[in-house]
């Protein structure tokens, strides 16, 4: 265990922890209220609070299995110190920006997982990684926006052969209340495993300087200021992303938007209580695009689609890039 922290150092690398939950939150807020907001059920400034209000409450609902994942499966916990944490969250935080700035849904998990693997390795080379969670992690790009297409396919394929005699306006209507349980259970998906990874980056910073005692766990004080500053970050909205995933990949009625959030949520679901950190924003946009070509495939915007995908690819490698960089930086200044 590395020299333990003053306490003002610890609570500045706290603070920046929770900079980023509130930047995942901004930047992932369209995630939750993308689709009520393009089929016109919700006004975006109505929708941001009520993806607010169901991503604070998600800590009652999940256990914290995606922290643990976090603190102890990505990089071993042993050779975790402060310049290693300011490592990853500026990695984290730097590619979530640029990606926010050019309105390009990219991941906020894998960029600090990439945050993580790249201070990590700079301090203690490739023995640094936990290969058996880095590989879940990394299998869960590919897997969670797949399980999302093709559910939200066959949701689209069962509600429409159960509406097939009612009504154009009559389906509409029914769809545009159902939506909001859909995002509801969306936003509560996302809480509940996007803010668990800052907790998990939190609680082992504080295992790390001998707060948490010999065994690795969540303080509730932790959990409270993590979903407390996600929820403010969904308050903030994200349009600029809201419009991508809404709006360019593929057009949407409110039936459809009630299958990808549906689709999308039972994903997350399934993917949380199995403690596996997956992308919010790969999901839903596998979902989506899963209920546009359910339509017909020339129904998505595939330029669109592909320009994500290359987003994801590079997520991990660009965060753990600038968190290495980091870390060396940080380390030559600190001599």
């Amino acid at each position: 265990m590395d020299a333990a922290l003053g306490l003002p150092v610890l609570v500045g690398l706290i603070a920046v922890a929770l900079l980023f939950d509130f930047l995942n939150g901004l930047h992932d807020a369209a995630n939750s209220i993308a689709t009520i907001v393009s089929t016109r059920v919700l006004r975006p400034q109505f929708a941001v609070f009520w993806a607010a209000f169901f991503n604070f409450v998600a800590f009652m609902v999940f256990g914290l299995h995606v922290a643990q994942t976090i603190g102890t499966g990505i990089i071993d916990p042993a050779i975790v110190d402060a310049q290693v944490i300011f490592a990853a969250l500026v990695g984290a935080i730097v590619w979530n920006l640029v990606t926010w700035a050019l309105g390009i849904p990219s991941s906020s998990s894998h960029a600090l997982i990439g945050g993580l693997v790249g201070g990590g390795m700079a301090k203690a080379g490739i023995s640094a990684a936990v290969w058996s969670g880095l590989s879940k992690a990394v299998l869960a790009i590919v897997l969670s926006p797949l399980v999302g297409f093709l559910l939200a396919m066959m949701l689209v394929a069962v509600v429409s052969w159960l509406s097939v005699r009612s009504t154009p306006f009559a389906v509409d209507r029914a769809f545009r209340i159902l939506q909001f349980a859909s995002a509801s259970l969306y936003s509560l998906g996302h809480g509940g495993n996007d803010a668990q990874k800052t907790m998990g980056i939190i609680a082992v910073l504080l295992y790390s300087q001998g707060h948490l005692g010999s065994e690795f766990s969540v303080p509730f004080w932790v959990v409270l200021s993590c979903q407390a500053a996600m929820a403010m970050g969904t308050l903030m909205g994200g349009w600029r992303i809201v419009r991508t995933m809404g709006l360019r990949i593929t057009k949407l009625t409110p039936m459809q938007g009630f299958c990808a959030e549906t689709g999308g949520a039972a994903t997350l679901f399934m993917a949380t209580f199995l403690g596996v950190p997956v992308s919010t924003t790969h999901t839903i946009t596998g979902a989506i695009v899963g209920v546009g070509a359910a339509r017909r495939v020339s129904a998505v915007r595939w330029n669109v689609a592909s320009s994500i995908v290359y987003a994801w690819v590079i997520t991990i490698p660009a965060s753990a890039i600038v968190a290495a960089l980091t870390w060396w930086g940080v380390k030559i200044f600190v001599r």
